[in-house]
C-alpha cells in the first residue's frame, strides 16, 4: 500500500515538472525569425530609431540574433544599421550647403530657435555656433535686449548686427562656404581667452552611443572649444538629425546639457537622453 502511494507521488511529481517544462517553452520560447523581422520593422516604423538591445528583451532573443537580423533586413533595402541600433534613414550625413539646408523644417527650426531665445537673459553672454537653426535662434532675440554674442556664424553676425544693444564678436579664421561659418586656429584662441553662460549649437548628427557629430573635423574642433568656454550646452536640433552620424565627432552626449528639438522626436529617444540626464524641450 506504501509503495503504491509513493509510485502515484512519483508520477505526479513528474507530471508537474512535465506541465512546468511545457509551459515555460511556450510563453519564453524566442519569436520565430519571419515574424521576429516584422516586430523590429513595425517598431521601427513607429519609433524612427531602434537599438539592439532593446529589441532583445522584447523578442526574447540574444544581441548576436537581432544584429543578424538587422544585417539581413539591411540588405533587403528595409532599413540601415548604425551603432548598437537601426534606423529608417540613412544614418550618414554627407556636407550640404546651408542655402540647401535653410530649405527645409522651416517652421520646425522657427519654434526651435524661439524657444532658445526664451532663454537667453539681460546681460547674458553667450556663444552661438553655425547652421540655420541658430541662424533662426538669431533672428527671435529680442533686439532691445542688452546682449554679448560671441559666434563663428557670418549669416548670424547679419542678423545680429541690425540691434544696436547687442554686441557681436565675430570669431576669425578660414571661411567654409558651406556652412557660412568661420574655423582655424584663430577662432580657437579666441575661445581660449572667454567665458559665456551658454552655447547654442546645431549638429549634422545625434546618436545615442555615439554622441554628436557634424560633416567637417575643423568645425568639430571648434565646437569642442565653443563647449569648454560655457556653463551649459544646448543643442539646437530638428527631429531629423537623430540616429544619425556625420564625418566628424563632436563630443558624447554626457557634455550636453539639453537639446531644444521638434515633436516628430522618437519617445524612445527622448527616453534614452533623459535617463542619461539631458533635458529634452520639445515645440
Amino acid at each position: 500500500m506504501q509503495w503504491d502511494r509513493l509510485v502515484i507521488m512519483k508520477r505526479n511529481s513528474m507530471r508537474y515538472k512535465s506541465y512546468f517544462i511545457l509551459f515555460h517553452f511556450v510563453i519564453f520560447r524566442p519569436v520565430a525569425t519571419m515574424k521576429r523581422h516584422q516586430i523590429i520593422l513595425d517598431k521601427l516604423n513607429k519609433d524612427k530609431y531602434v537599438e539592439v538591445l532593446d529589441l532583445g528583451r522584447l523578442l526574447n532573443v540574444s544581441t548576436v540574433t537581432i544584429r543578424k537580423d538587422l544585417k539581413l533586413l539591411e540588405d533587403k533595402g528595409l532599413l540601415f544599421r548604425t551603432h548598437g541600433g537601426a534606423s529608417l534613414k540613412n544614418p550618414y550625413v554627407n556636407d550640404r550647403s546651408v542655402i540647401e539646408k535653410e530649405k527645409i523644417y522651416v517652421e520646425e527650426k522657427s519654434g526651435i530657435g524661439r524657444t532658445a531665445a526664451d532663454m537667453i537673459v539681460e546681460n547674458d553672454s553667450i556663444i552661438i555656433a553655425s547652421g540655420t537653426t541658430v541662424q533662426a535662434l538669431a533672428r527671435a532675440i529680442a533686439p532691445e535686449m542688452k546682449l554679448m554674442v560671441v559666434t563663428s556664424s557670418l549669416n548670424v553676425v547679419l542678423e545680429l548686427i541690425k540691434h544696436q544693444n547687442i554686441d557681436v564678436l565675430q570669431l576669425g579664421g578660414y571661411v567654409r562656404h558651406s556652412s557660412s561659418s568661420v574655423v582655424g586656429n584663430y577662432a580657437t584662441h579666441i575661445l581660449e581667452n572667454v567665458s559665456c553662460s551658454k552655447l547654442f549649437m546645431g549638429v549634422d548628427g545625434i546618436d545615442l552611443n555615439y554622441g554628436l557629430t557634424t560633416s567637417s573635423l575643423e568645425e568639430a574642433q571648434l565646437n569642442k572649444k565653443m563647449i569648454s568656454a560655457t556653463q551649459k550646452t544646448i543643442i539646437l536640433a530638428d527631429s531629423s538629425k537623430f540616429g544619425k552620424k556625420s564625418f566628424a565627432r563632436i563630443c558624447g552626449l554626457d557634455q550636453i546639457d539639453e537639446i531644444i528639438t521638434d515633436r516628430d522626436i522618437s519617445s524612445s529617444v527622448v527616453k534614452g537622453l533623459e535617463e542619461m540626464g539631458i533635458v529634452v524641450n520639445t515645440v
